[in-house]
């Protein structure tokens, strides 16, 4: 049980990721037929935001301040002041995320547009540590690896589709 605990704490970005798509299908569930693609993207879309960028940055601010060393260990790093500028910035970013969830197209596209930067460049900030300093830490090179370079990508993807349904006067989005 520790174990499992320790992955879905370690592994945030996937924990709420997974978490949204409960909530989106729940959502779903609830609706009344039709379901049409426009109105699943925007549930899928909607849940993203909030878990995926709110609520994972919300935690990633919390474990980045209040839990700076267990942090910076994970990463394979040693603790240091700039664990506190990346837990503000991780703040902001939660905000914004939470506003977007029932927001307008262009506050979408700031809640994905940030953290994308930032989710990209930290990828690659973990490759040269990989490649220079051999560190495989599970906060380096492991599933977050992999969600700094993907949620971002899914996040263009909900965007791009609900730019298309709106265009098409499809979208429920607001």
């Amino acid at each position: 049980m520790d174990s499992a605990i320790g992955f879905v704490l370690g592994n945030f970005t996937l924990t709420f990721f997974v978490i949204g798509l409960v909530f989106s299908a729940v959502s779903l569930a609830r609706r009344p037929a039709p379901r049409t693609a426009p109105v699943v993207v925007e549930a899928l879309f909607k849940w993203f935001l909030f878990f995926s960028i709110g609520a994972s940055y919300l935690y990633n601010a919390v474990m980045h301040t209040v839990f700076a060393e267990m942090a910076a260990s994970f990463i394979g790093w040693a603790n240091s002041p700039f664990q506190y500028e990346v837990g503000f910035a991780s703040l902001g970013f939660a905000a914004v995320g939470f506003l977007a969830t029932w927001r307008s197209f262009d506050m979408r596209l700031a809640a994905i547009l940030g953290p994308a930067l930032f989710l990209w460049g930290a990828a690659c900030g973990h490759i040269y540590q990989m490649i220079t300093a051999h560190n495989f830490a599970p906060g380096n090179a492991g599933i977050i690896f992999w969600t700094d370079i993907l949620l971002p990508i899914v996040g263009f993807v909900f965007l791009w589709l609900q730019r298309r349904y709106q265009r098409d006067g499809l979208s429920p989005a607001p």
